[in-house]
């Protein structure tokens, strides 16, 4: 029963009940410190901690077998996965749907240097799980260059929804500095 709850990935579950957890203690603060809403802060913290368990923890037949990865990347596929097949759900549209929610939050983060560094931080994101994922054969991962393409394309996704989320918004920059009052980060409630 405990392998069908938590499948191939076993500390998942886990690992992010303790994002959520560092979510739920620093989230205002990052918030304050991004100029966004805590409740963003938290969103951000929850999907980088989802991703970090689901990408970097041990796979079951690593914990169980001993398993190790092959310490070689396959790059059989280097291009964006086609829309018709982002519909379909399997491992390609997970990896896609995974990254959506980080774009999403880095997206809300005002215009700044630290957007920035958010924004370049998360394109090298996964660059570096394949990375680890192919150094780290204990973990028994598979460093994947589709991996890479498809988490970028969440990303992207997830950006331009935020982007277009923000620009839509109610704290919408208007040209006119005069309106005074308003909290353009989001942060103040």
């Amino acid at each position: 029963m405990r392998s069908l709850v938590f499948g191939p990935v076993p500390w998942l579950v886990p690992g992010v009940l303790v994002w959520v957890l560092i979510g739920l203690v620093a989230a205002r603060r990052l918030g304050h410190a991004l100029n966004v809403r805590g409740l963003v802060a938290f969103a951000m913290i929850v999907s980088f901690g989802f991703i970090v368990s689901t990408t970097l923890t041990p796979l079951r037949g690593a914990l169980e077998l001993g398993a190790s990865g092959a310490g070689s990347c396959d790059v059989s596929r280097i291009a964006p996965l086609p829309p018709l097949l982002w519909l379909r759900l399997s491992e390609p549209t997970l990896n896609i749907a995974m990254f959506i929610p980080l774009g999403l939050t880095v997206a809300l983060v005002p215009r700044s240097r630290i957007k920035m560094v958010l924004v370049v931080a998360a394109l090298a994101m996964p660059f570096a799980i394949e990375l680890i994922q192919l150094n780290a054969t204990i973990l028994a991962r598979g460093c994947e260059s589709a991996d890479v393409i498809d988490n970028l394309s969440g990303l992207l996704v997830g950006l331009g929804i935020g982007t277009l989320l923000v620009w839509l918004g109610p704290d919408r920059p208007t040209g006119d500095s005069t309106s005074g009052g308003a909290d353009p980060g989001g942060y103040g409630e």
